[in-house]
């Protein structure tokens, strides 16, 4: 997903390009995502903008927006693949494994297109493959349009709006929330403009682990994420997104190679790295870097399943030595005692399910008789089978009830 750094770029491209150009032609296809479902139409579009100058172009976070002549003005968000192009210029913030013998135009899955009237003629176009874009009109005044929805409900753009982006700021934010950093970071109306690469390279570049609660943060690493966020936000605007000016040592260089074959899984300096599902996102930490250095949800939920199968492991027998039978399972499984004789262990006990009907309890103790009639069976036909030429082979252990029933108490874990 274009995030803060990749808008920035596009911004710059518009400024570039179109600024102070009138807009002769408008073309705009109806895609009831894209334009529906914020209130918009292709038709409204083209009405709006055709015939008008572009004064300038802004961005708060993920949104961006070209101030027009006159009201109504041009808001979009890209989504996951939406992007911005223009004719004959390289706006891509990545370069394509093969790239195009031939620019297609308009390029496909346009929404709308742009043709300006003014020599040189550029053209534009807002393209979305996945639908995940949205496209809106803002009838008000230019210096208005941060006051209204829905910029009025995203938080403060950590680039532009400094002066609300303070420390001070962060840590009463943080405070009042206890849900994972990394979740808090992705939440538009927290901050503006942090998606995942930039979480992941914040909370690396600070050293906190994503699943940490914020408020359970100390002033220390507080004041270290506001300046990690400032730092990476920052040189990914100045740098307009291009990766090749990014810093060596960050983890935007070394995290792609998920699910790839012969793919790196660690850092230059062997650092391990793994992905989480934070937030709803994968995320990509280093843990040897980012320590818990507080309660995680996670962790209590380990806690719990350690305490109940620690329960378990005291709810066993002890063993005791038996000199005229070996204690080995290989050897329990080729001669399982007689369940009329022994009755049920104290390990398969444990193993009931308390919601277990009686008339099932009983049919389960009958069980193993019927188990042990097939094993002796098999153990006749395994040993006529286990000659082959006059050589003896070794028969493979049968699995039988009192096998999955130490499994399911808990032994072997």
């Amino acid at each position: 997903m274009p995030e803060i750094g990749e808008v920035a770029r596009i911004v710059n491209y518009i400024q570039k390009h179109l600024v102070g150009k009138t807009l002769a032609k408008v073309k705009a296809q109806h895609d009831e995502i894209v334009f529906g479902k914020v209130g918009c139409s292709a038709e409204s579009f083209e009405k709006a903008m055709a015939g008008k100058k572009v004064l300038d172009a802004r961005q708060q976070g993920k949104y961006f927006w070209m101030i027009m002549s006159s009201p109504p003005h041009p808001l979009m968000h890209f989504g996951m693949t939406g992007w911005f192009k223009i004719r004959n210029e390289d706006t891509a913030y990545y370069k394509p494994t093969k790239p195009e013998e031939s620019e297609e135009w308009p390029p496909k899955y346009w929404k709308f297109t742009l043709q300006t009237a003014d020599d040189p003629i550029c053209e534009a176009a807002f393209v979305d493959a996945r639908r995940l874009a949205r496209v809106r009109l803002l009838d008000c005044a230019a210096e208005d349009i941060r006051k209204v929805s829905p910029l009025i409900e995203n938080g403060p753009d950590p680039v532009i709006d400094k002066d609300i982006f303070t420390e001070d700021w962060l840590a009463d934010k943080l405070g009042r929330k206890k849900v994972p950093i990394k979740a808090l970071l992705l939440d538009q109306a927290n901050i503006s403009g942090i998606g995942n690469w930039v979480g992941d390279e914040v909370l690396y570049n600070a050293r906190i682990h994503p699943e940490q609660y914020s408020n359970t943060l100390s002033a220390a690493q507080v004041k270290q994420l506001h300046k990690s966020i400032q730092y990476v936000c920052g040189f990914a605007v100045d740098s307009l997104a291009d990766s090749s000016k990014f810093p060596e040592e960050w983890l935007f260089k070394h995290r792609w190679g998920k699910g790839k074959r012969d793919s790196a899984s660690k850092l230059p300096n062997g650092a391990k790295i793994v992905f989480l599902t934070v937030g709803g996102r994968t995320s990509c930490v280093v843990p040897s870097i980012q320590k818990k250095t507080g309660p995680v949800a996670k962790d209590v939920d380990d806690a719990l399943v350690e305490d109940a199968e620690a329960e378990v492991v005291e709810a066993k027998p002890v063993k005791t030595e038996n000199t005229s039978k070996p204690s080995s399972r290989k050897n329990t499984v080729k001669q399982p005692p007689n369940p009329k004789e022994t009755g049920p262990t104290n390990s398969e006990v444990v193993a009931e399910k308390p919601s277990t009907p009686a008339s099932k309890k009983r049919k389960s103790t009958t069980k193993p008789e019927t188990d042990t009639k097939k094993v002796e069976v098999k153990k006749q036909k395994t040993k006529a089978e286990s000659h082959v030429d006059g050589v003896e082979t070794q028969a493979k252990p049968e699995t039988n009830g009192r096998r999955r029933s130490t499994r399911a108490s808990g032994k072997g874990l």
